[in-house]
């Protein structure tokens, strides 16, 4: 496999990884807020805006690279 296709392999895998935590941070904010616990929901809230963040950017490199075959 040439190089650009391990590139974008491997940035696609980063994103996905990334999606799975900011959902699993989602997850956690609800079931705080359903507990009432305002703090421990916004704290996974934030958790879970940072890791979207992170994931778009990867997202928008492996499309990037993706789009460069």
């Amino acid at each position: 496999m040439s190089d650009i296709h391990q590139e974008a392999s491997r940035l696609h895998k980063q994103a996905a990884s990334d999606h799975e935590v900011a959902a699993k941070h989602h997850v956690k904010a609800a079931e705080h807020h359903d507990k009432n616990q305002a703090t421990e929901a916004k704290e996974h809230s934030k958790n879970a805006m940072d890791c979207c963040n992170s994931a778009q950017k990867t997202s928008t490199s492996a499309c990037g690279t993706s789009a460069k075959n």
